[in-house]
């Protein structure tokens, strides 16, 4: 007969068995687990090698085509806006480097640049459309009226812009006096809505935007893009230009392609901060002159590349 004592060291030792088990299998795993882990981080390691190393030549490739074009942009593009006008219109968040090369590819395709007016944070801001409305319907040049269909902010500081700035697409006329323009410039410079130095009428205008990052601010895309299709309606061409975010949802390119009447009047370019982008703005507004209108780069809704034939 096993007594009490018998049983209990027998009990013992199976759990001694099962815990000396436990330890030496989890030895076993522990190991197999720690190399199969250490295999899968040396295979993504090489993978995110390789990707690093992909990503270097193609960061190398675009700088040397950005290079090539910007030395050979001006044989792209020469001639295009030849004995014509351009006013270049800027947004908040437009990059400075963007608006320069855009205005030496514009240059290089012989456009006269006549001015560079600067956008604020007020101007684009819903919360002053009250203010800015006002100040525009009070400044309409003598013989003109805005369109009724511009209610708006954008479309409203687009369309007088458009009548005082820009010259009537049919004739080449001023639409205003130069104390009139003065008058314009100075009343919403002075209502923080702009800054401006000098300027004089052009033929076209380009309006250069940013990313895209504040677009859904205060409404923001639409009322830039509202503008553009304002200043459009009085000029003989206008084409938005911006970064790639710019054609994310809500950007101001975005609302341009989005919309059927503006997408068939105003042109868009998406990678203004590309080489590419800027030629393809100079390109695009010599389309304008020429009747036609296209939505470039490479996002959302466009349509090419780039221009495919180069007006002359």
């Amino acid at each position: 007969m096993i007594s009490l004592r018998q049983h209990a060291v027998s009990i013992a030792a199976i759990f001694l068995a099962l815990a000396v088990g436990l330890v030496l299998g989890a030895q076993a795993l522990s190991g197999g687990l720690l190399s199969s882990l250490r295999s899968d981080h040396a295979q993504l390691q090489r993978r995110a090698d390789g990707l690093a190393e992909s990503n270097g030549r193609l960061a190398d490739q675009l700088k040397a085509s950005d290079a090539f074009l910007a030395r050979s942009g001006g044989r792209i593009v020469g001639g295009v806006l030849a004995e014509h006008s351009v006013l270049m219109f800027t947004t908040p968040d437009a990059d400075a480097e963007d608006v320069d090369a855009v205005t030496r590819a514009l240059t290089s395709a012989g456009a006269t640049m006549t001015g560079r007016i600067a956008l604020t944070d007020a101007f684009v801001d819903s919360g002053q459309g009250d203010r800015l409305r006002t100040a525009v319907t009070n400044m309409i040049p003598a013989g003109a009226q805005l369109s009724t269909t511009a209610v708006d902010q954008g479309g409203l500081a687009g369309d007088l812009l458009g009548v005082a700035l820009l010259t009537d697409p049919a004739g080449g006329a001023q639409r205003s006096t130069p104390q009139e323009r003065g008058l314009i410039l100075d009343t919403l410079r002075g209502g923080g809505f702009l800054t401006a130095g000098e300027v004089q009428p052009a033929q076209l205008a380009v309006v250069v935007t940013g990313d895209g990052a504040r677009a859904a601010e205060n409404n923001q895309g639409s009322i830039v893009a509202r503008f553009a299709g304002g200043l459009r309606a009085r000029s003989a061409g206008v084409v938005l230009a911006g970064r790639p975010g710019s054609a994310g949802d809500g950007g101001p390119i975005a609302v341009v392609r989005a919309d059927g009447q503006l997408a068939t009047a105003v042109s868009t370019v998406d990678d203004a901060d590309r080489e590419m982008g800027r030629i393809t703005t100079a390109l695009a507004l010599g389309e304008q002159l020429s009747g036609g209108t296209g939505r470039y780069g490479i996002g959302p809704r466009a349509t090419a590349f780039t221009v495919t034939v180069v007006p002359h």
